[in-house]
């Protein structure tokens, strides 16, 4: 399954924790090799991200439980970066934590658009049948979801670091 990478990587935006995330990958690997045959066209990754999506909501968000996990924190990229000094690697892992922490905090609805649009270069058309909604839509929340990033990520704005995004 090469799209597995992806597939934790997705999970891991949903759940907020990667053990939720290894479960609801799991689970969706075993309904996405049983249910094979209902692959349509070439687009794997899509459909695989879709059993990802469902399998989480299955789990967690009907039971409400999609927002009460510990934020992680793993998801800083610690490699060595040659080309920086040491402050200028700080402030940039400053930087990128705070966009995570940004993105988290982010209603579900537009954190997942956020993710496969951003994070995993999906196309719109593609998210829009994934999440089974219309192209307007995805548009909508992304649009939305970007514009309140941008309000908390913004050191100008009202809302700043301070700004809550629910």
């Amino acid at each position: 399954m090469p799209h597995l990478d992806a597939a934790f990587n997705y999970a891991r935006w949903l759940s907020k924790s990667d053990a939720d995330a290894e479960d609801v990958v799991q689970d969706a690997a075993v309904r996405a090799l049983r249910f094979f045959s209902s692959l349509r066209n070439d687009d794997a990754r899509a459909w695989l991200l879709t059993i990802v999506r469902n399998t989480w909501y299955a789990r967690f968000a009907k039971a409400g439980r999609s927002d009460q996990h510990a934020v992680f924190d793993d998801m800083k990229d610690e490699r060595p970066d040659e080309q920086l000094d040491p402050e200028a690697l700080v402030i940039q892992q400053q930087a990128v934590e705070r966009v995570h922490r940004a993105i988290e905090a982010l209603p579900v609805d537009f954190r997942e658009v956020v993710v496969l649009r951003e994070l995993e270069g999906l196309s719109y058309k593609e998210i829009a049948a994934m999440i089974g909604t219309p192209i307007g839509t995805v548009m909508s929340r992304l649009a939305r979801a970007r514009e309140r990033l941008l309000a908390v990520l913004d050191p100008e704005s009202p809302m700043g670091d301070a700004g809550e995004l629910s």
